[in-house]
């Protein structure tokens, strides 16, 4: 029997630049959280393999893809199948998500993690859990937190690629602050106000490269997100809504400017199968 795994889209909800090394890799602190939707794994028996659907299956290339490396990294054959909901380089972590669904599924067949999985990409270690976490270092530091509220949110992406490297090399400061505490939140006010004290230190960089991201957020406020972001190096943009109704209805409205819009939760991954 095929075994498969969710790879949801991953959410810098706070991210903080704090320095770069010697070797040009920068230091994070960041708030990461997972929401309800995301691409899709599956694993059967044959030799290595990938096919690629979805919807987003003609922006990717199978030749070497993230999940085919990371069978190769745990000395594993399958017949993967990704299905691709997730705009591909769209700062929601989707190549890291479905490099670490397949390690997660070559577990549960058999097959041990491989160490340093980080060597696939800085989001892929807390991509293997998909679960709240303060990420720290280049990626590999991470503190695993209590559960976020389950809040309405829509994600947007007006259909550009951002280069992470471009986003990073154009900072103008790479030694800012690190994240306040982050305490257990009681619920979403509680989230929305400590985000509100918090940045993602790349999302002007990658205003002035991509200004259409500066569009989506200002269209995630005008339809009633009490809060919005944009996720990673973007371009996509994240907005919490207060009630599912009012998410649904703003992402129809979102994709009226031809944008993908979809409206999901702040939530757990869907159970493995």
């Amino acid at each position: 029997m095929p075994v498969t795994e969710a790879a949801p889209a991953k959410l810098n909800l706070a991210l903080h630049v704090t320095g770069r090394r010697a070797d040009g890799y920068h230091l994070l602190d960041s708030l990461v959280g997972f929401a309800g939707v995301g691409d899709v794994v599956s694993l059967d028996a044959g030799p290595l393999s990938l096919r690629i659907e979805g919807p987003f299956a003609a922006a990717l290339s199978g030749d070497d893809n993230l999940c085919l490396r990371a069978a190769r990294l745990a000395g594993a054959d399958a017949a993967i199948t990704l299905t691709k909901n997730l705009p591909v380089a769209s700062g929601i972590g989707g190549g890291s998500a479905d490099a670490a669904a397949v390690l997660r599924a070559l577990a549960r067949l058999g097959h041990p993690l491989p160490a340093r999985a980080e060597r696939l990409g800085a989001d892929v270690p807390v991509c293997l859990a998909s679960t709240p976490a303060r990420m720290q270092g280049v990626g590999e530091i991470l503190t695993p937190l209590p559960p976020l509220p389950a809040i309405p949110l829509v994600l947007a992406n007006p259909g550009v690629a951002l280069s992470t490297p471009l986003v990073f090399a154009a900072m103008d400061r790479r030694d800012n602050p690190g994240l306040p505490d982050i305490p257990r939140f009681a619920g979403p006010e509680d989230l929305v106000e400590w985000l509100a004290a918090t940045r993602n230190d790349l999302e002007a960089p990658a205003r002035a490269i991509a200004p259409v991201v500066g569009q989506v957020l200002e269209s995630l406020r005008a339809t009633g997100a009490g809060f919005a972001r944009m996720s990673g190096s973007g371009a996509t943009c994240f907005g919490l809504y207060d009630s599912a109704d009012r998410a649904r209805i703003a992402a129809a409205a979102l994709k009226q400017h031809g944008w993908w819009a979809v409206a999901t939760e702040l939530a757990p991954p869907p159970p493995s199968r």
